[in-house]
């Protein structure tokens, strides 16, 4: 055994000792590769385990085994970005709730993890993790939301046939967004049947990486039923002020948040960043390190 071996399973035996103390509720693992069962064999740590994993398949072994395990996009974010998906996926799932510490160990892709980090839900990270932004209210059906966020990530990440891309999809208070808005092109969503265009579909979440291409907004029902694409947001708000060197779809996202009540998120085409915007302000900042090509 090398000794940077040596020292990583050290390093996960310290993790899991803090892991145990009364003071942690969870531990979030975010790694393909789980632990050992010998290292978590009788250790209190064990009960408060969550693994964030990348693969599908992983997650149901998991799950299998009585862990608790959740998917997030295998793209190339900086450690703390990682951890930022993992904490957003975990609470919309309501598998962590107000006032919980998670203890989050995390490392690059395919690496082992080097990284520990503790965050108690509803305080701070750091100045840009703005993990409570995903508290959005009642009215928002938070498998919705989850699902469009990765959506946003998978856009930012990959555009469309290897060019960057940028969208806006907004959720909720669909008849004031309509309202506050006009059709640009054909809708391609029109005349499918509710059950036909919900985001919860992985066919309809496809079908909007593929429409993304097209100018204009996606209008997105509180329950996932997709009603438009290609909509111009001409919502307006001179009160409403986004950081320098956001663009026109920031601002319009801006906007239409500040003028109803709806939620927006944002793809950059420059960076691949995704925003949620609410109430006119920027309330979670996703970063990505590398876009594929």
């Amino acid at each position: 055994m090398s000794d940077n071996t040596k020292f990583d399973r050290e390093f996960l035996r310290s993790a899991l000792s803090l892991a145990a103390k009364s003071e942690v509720d969870h531990f979030l693992y975010i790694c393909d590769t789980p632990i050992a069962p010998e290292d978590l064999r009788g250790k209190p740590a064990r009960k408060k385990l969550v693994y964030a994993v990348t693969l599908e398949p992983l997650a149901q072994e998991l799950l299998r085994k009585k862990l608790s395990a959740l998917v997030i996009p295998a793209y190339d974010y900086s450690r703390t970005e990682r951890v930022k998906v993992a904490l957003v996926s975990a609470l919309s799932q309501g598998a962590f709730k107000e006032g919980d510490l998670v203890l989050c160990m995390t490392g690059k892709v395919g690496r082992a993890p080097d990284t520990l980090m503790q965050m108690r839900i509803g305080g701070s990270l750091d100045d840009r993790l703005a993990i409570e932004g995903v508290k959005l209210g009642e009215e928002f059906n938070s498998q919705v939301v989850d699902a469009l966020i990765q959506l946003a990530l998978q856009i930012g990440q990959e555009g469309f046939e290897g060019h960057p891309i940028g969208t806006i999809i907004t959720i909720g208070d669909h008849t004031s967004v309509l309202e506050k808005s006009r059709q640009l092109t054909i809708n391609p969503f029109q005349g499918l049947s509710e059950s036909e265009r919900n985001v919860l579909d992985p066919k309809i979440r496809d079908a909007i990486k593929n429409f993304s291409v097209l100018d204009g907004a996606f209008v997105i029902r509180e329950d996932g039923v997709v009603l438009s694409a290609g909509r111009y947001l001409s919502a307006n708000d001179d009160t409403v002020k986004i950081p320098l060197g956001l663009g026109a779809r920031h601002a319009a996202s801006a906007g239409i948040t500040s003028s109803t009540h709806c939620i927006a998120l944002t793809v950059s085409q420059t960076s691949g960043a995704v925003r949620l915007f609410k109430g006119g302000n920027i309330v979670l900042e996703l970063h990505q390190t590398a876009r594929r090509t």
